[in-house]
């Protein structure tokens, strides 16, 4: 809401138009007249994000190792497709935003507590049967021929 007359600004009601105005402002080069503030917030949202992006993509490649090494009698062509198309995204993700290899270990630590709920849930095994911190690093984890437990099944 705008302070100064109380009324919704065109950013809490139509957040589609908002921001197609805002980029015209900028293009014009009418930055006293844009919404500095929102504007700014929403580049910082943009950024958090890419974040959460790299943690759910880190989330869904360890599930699938887990499952992988704890559940060799499952393994089958579609969960390799699984690891490989993670592994395909996240490389995509961090050429796109390498700044992101800067938080990768806090990314990694956040993702495997999520994929080791996951991999309990998914797999009925008890959570304690997977380590309770990740076993792997990215470079582990992104390797074509990084199959955990027994060779590729």
């Amino acid at each position: 809401m705008t302070q100064l007359t109380n009324r919704p600004s065109l950013y809490d009601l139509d957040f589609f138009a908002w921001a197609n105005e805002q980029a015209a402002l900028l293009r014009r080069g009418q930055f006293s007249a844009a919404d500095i503030e929102n504007i700014a917030g929403e580049i910082e949202s943009m950024g958090i994000s890419e974040k959460r992006e790299l943690v759910s993509r880190l989330r869904l490649l360890m599930l699938h190792l887990l499952k992988w090494q704890f559940q060799p009698g499952m393994r089958s062509f579609s969960w390799k497709g699984s690891v490989e198309v993670q592994r395909f995204d996240l490389e995509d993700h961090l050429a796109d935003n390498p700044s992101l290899k800067s938080s990768i270990d806090n990314c990694i630590r956040s993702a495997y507590r999520k994929a080791r709920v996951e991999a309990a849930t998914g797999t009925g095994l008890s959570q304690n049967t997977f380590p309770a911190t990740c076993p792997w690093n990215l470079n582990q984890m992104m390797q074509a021929d990084f199959w955990p437990g027994q060779a590729e099944g």
